[in-house]
């Protein structure tokens, strides 16, 4: 039976034309045959939830007629144990003698209500709360030059700091500078020198430690010069350079007192370890400024003697 059944799958082989056996199957497309349609089955296992447990007990109330619990303000906690004694047993002493007093009237100090209120609940304009956004009053205005982030220091502080900052590293400098103001704070009061007096108008001794800034600004502004020596070629008419002193700003004063004090304290030999070494130097060497100790005043007064007689070549200029 196998032969006669190769032989006839042969012969009927041989009997399709070649053309139809090599040509490519057709496919039905959608179109055609459109697919079948899913059966319509019922809600998966998220679609239908069961009701919230306040919700159900507040249907099974509306059913027996009995006080159900509130779902849009909840319902207090007194009230569930008045209707729980099991629960009274093991609730706090705290809320045990809430529940047996009588439960005060009005608003409600807390809720157990599981749901979010609506926005349109609260309505601000018919309270009549104001809306300003601000919990805090607004400072008067203008402000003040330390209110803004970057000027909450005092200006001569800020000056040192930058001064004393070296490589940018800004909080090595700020943590120097508050070394420098804790030893003004905390050192003894100076004594003053007669011979070399402070600024007029300066506060007693014995009070400079209770404003550490203040003691800051006044030993700068003490020792600070009022002039600089610039050399100028040409103005005697030839190649020499002749030195005219030039007055300086607040701020460059400054800035040549508080350069003297750095070169200073660095000349000056460490004692013990530790990196508020320098900064310590820089407090001692004002102190040393106020009490008239400091080689920073012969340096002030070398350059007023300089200027002093450097004024014959100053020329005034008619019109």
């Amino acid at each position: 039976m196998r032969p006669a059944t190769i032989a006839s799958r042969i012969s009927r082989d041989t009997q399709t034309p070649l053309c139809l056996r090599l040509a490519p199957s057709r496919c039905i497309t959608a179109n055609e045959k459109p697919l079948p349609k899913a059966q319509e089955a019922g809600p998966g296992p998220n679609q239908e939830q069961l009701p919230h447990v306040s919700e159900e007990a507040a249907m099974t109330a509306k059913i027996t007629g009995e006080e159900g619990p509130e779902l849009e303000q909840g319902t207090p906690v007194q009230e569930v144990l008045k209707r729980d004694e099991a629960s009274q047993e093991k609730a706090p002493e705290v809320l045990k003698e809430q529940v047996q007093s009588t439960s005060p009237s009005g608003t409600r100090s807390f809720s157990t209500s599981t749901r979010r209120r609506q926005e349109g609940m609260i309505s601000f304009e018919d309270s009549g709360v104001e809306t300003s956004g601000h919990n805090f009053e607004l400072p008067p205005l203008p402000l003040a030059a330390n209110m803004h982030l970057k000027h909450r220091y005092a200006p001569i502080v800020k000056q040192v700091t930058n001064l004393l900052m070296r490589d940018g590293k800004l909080s090595v400098a700020q943590r120097n500078m508050a070394t420098i103001l804790n030893h003004l704070r905390t050192a003894s009061p100076p004594t003053v020198n007669p011979d070399r007096p402070l600024l007029p108008g300066a506060p007693p001794a014995s009070h400079l430690p209770l404003n550490p800034i203040l003691y800051l600004t006044l030993a700068i502004d003490s020792v600070a010069p009022l002039l600089r020596i610039r050399s100028q070629k040409g103005i005697a008419g030839g190649g020499v350079a002749l030195q005219m002193p030039v007055p300086l700003s607040l701020r460059q004063r400054r800035r040549q007192a508080v350069m003297w004090i750095l070169d200073t304290a660095s000349k000056k030999p460490t004692r013990g370890s530790g990196r508020g070494g320098f900064a310590q130097k820089v407090a001692e060497e004002l102190v040393a400024i106020v009490e008239g100790r400091s080689g920073v005043w012969e340096r002030r007064s070398a350059i007023h003697k300089l200027a002093v007689s450097a004024r014959a070549n100053l020329t005034i200029r008619r019109r």
